[in-house]
């Protein structure tokens, strides 16, 4: 079959590797220059199958609505006036409620593993098969925590993630002092964490591009600079996309939208699958498929090494500010915080600024004078970066078919496209053939 992807993310281009290894004719369609130059541009970096917790919790909306007050807070929710295509973000919030008790976690938790060790494992292979060298470490994740109350908390969580055979260990301030020793003069104030050998941390983007390489190589076509006009839908059943070039104002990773030019072109197709992370929902609702996907507004910061006696080589989350460390060769990437909001990646508002500097200022708090923080330095890279986490209520991603006949869909991965990107291309390639690739994962079109 030929197959149109519409993305080239960590989800698309993992698609199109899968779907062409099947031995499909594959086009991917990206309105970016290059692939992952939008949500997989500067993740945290992590695979993280072991800290899959969904957001929705029972003591989730407490928190949130204390959270709303706070321009730091880990999940900020900011509500849409006027309504107008705000209105999603308040169907989406109920959706999310009604998924704030302990049975919904729990179910949550289990199918987010399952997708999570599913593609662990597929990544594996796709690196043994294809070389990609993307920064990778393979020493594991920890968790430390400066709160006894949350550290608790998180001894009960690592014994449910036991059950679903995650060895999240529970260790003390000292263990993780000799597991990750540039830590010492932040420990102190560590009361204790939790750490995961398997899980292991890369450059998304590094890899995601190198994949499209892998890709083309293999005769999948890229069109790259290229929008989405629409789908092409013939009754119940999709025929292809319409898609236009576009050009671009400059090499922003994603911070701004293309322009339009030239004329649109009609690309017949025997399915379509709609992988453009948060995009992904109002497109789909053109065509009568309405799925609770919505932007969670995710912001990051890589500053370059100065001290690299002092850099971590172990990927750590600190609690308390609910970030992410990840060393990436000679730069640190520290990244963080949800605000459910819009569409708008702007870096201008004081919001923004108040959580891009929260993640500067804590590096500098536990690792002072390991890396460069100040707001430019030599080379350009941006340090600032902000990008749309896809979520759904459950934080479990939609995966397979519409209604509509030859349409598919792989979005909604949250803060875990990275983990769950391999797997996810393979799971739909596998979906698309009539395989059903994870037992007991509730794929869509069932």
């Amino acid at each position: 079959m030929h197959i149109v992807v519409v993305g080239a993310g960590i989800i698309g281009t993992s698609t199109a590797w899968y779907l062409a290894e099947r031995g499909h004719q594959v086009t991917v369609v990206e309105r970016q220059a290059d692939a992952a130059l939008e949500t997989s541009f500067a993740n945290a970096g992590q695979i993280s199958v072991s800290h899959c917790e969904p957001w929705a919790n029972r003591d989730a909306p407490l928190k949130a609505l204390k959270w709303m007050f706070s321009k730091e807070a880990p999940l900020l929710f900011r509500p849409q006036w006027p309504l107008g295509e705000g209105w999603q973000q308040y169907r989406w919030s109920l959706r999310f409620l009604a998924e704030c008790n302990d049975a919904a976690f729990h179910r949550n938790v289990g199918h987010i593993v399952a997708l999570g060790a599913y593609s662990h494992v597929a990544l594996k292979e796709l690196v043994a098969q294809t070389g990609i060298d993307y920064h990778r470490l393979e020493r594991g994740i920890s968790h430390f925590f400066a709160d006894q109350a949350a550290f608790d908390s998180a001894c009960e969580l690592a014994a449910l993630m036991q059950q679903f055979g995650v060895e999240r260990k529970v260790i003390s301030t000292a263990e993780l002092l000799r597991l990750e020793p540039t830590l010492t003069p932040f420990g102190e104030r560590i009361v204790g964490a939790t750490f995961t050998a398997s899980d292991e941390s890369g450059d998304a983007c590094v890899f995601t591009q190198g994949l499209a390489r892998a890709c083309a190589a293999r005769g999948v076509e890229f069109l790259f600079s290229h929008s989405l006009e629409g789908l092409d839908v013939a009754g119940t059943a999709v025929r292809g996309v319409r898609v236009r070039p576009v050009t671009h104002s400059g090499a922003d990773g994603g911070t701004g939208l293309p322009n339009a030019v030239g004329s649109a072109r009609s690309i017949t197709a025997d399915a379509v699958v709609v992988a453009c992370g948060s995009y992904s929902a109002p497109l789909l609702r053109r065509v009568g498929v309405d799925l609770p996907i919505y932007p969670g507004k995710g912001y990051s910061a890589t500053f370059p090494i100065l001290r690299p006696e002092r850099a971590p080589s172990v990927s750590v989350i600190d609690d308390s500010r609910k970030i992410a460390i990840t060393r990436l060769g000679d730069q640190i990437r520290v990244a963080g915080t949800i605000e459910v909001g819009s569409y708008d990646l702007g870096l201008d508002s004081a919001v923004s600024q108040a959580r891009c500097h929260m993640l500067a200022r804590r590096v500098e708090e536990i690792w002072p004078g390991m890396c460069d923080t100040r707001l430019a330095h030599e080379g350009g890279t941006p340090q600032f970066w902000a990008g749309l986490r896809p979520a759904t209520p459950t934080n479990i991603p939609y995966i397979g078919q519409t209604p509509v006949r030859g349409l598919w869909v792989n979005a909604g991965h949250g803060t875990l496209g990275w983990t769950h990107g391999a797997g996810s291309g393979k799971a739909l390639a596998a979906r698309v053939d009539g395989e059903e690739a994870i037992a007991g994962f509730p794929f869509l079109g069932k």
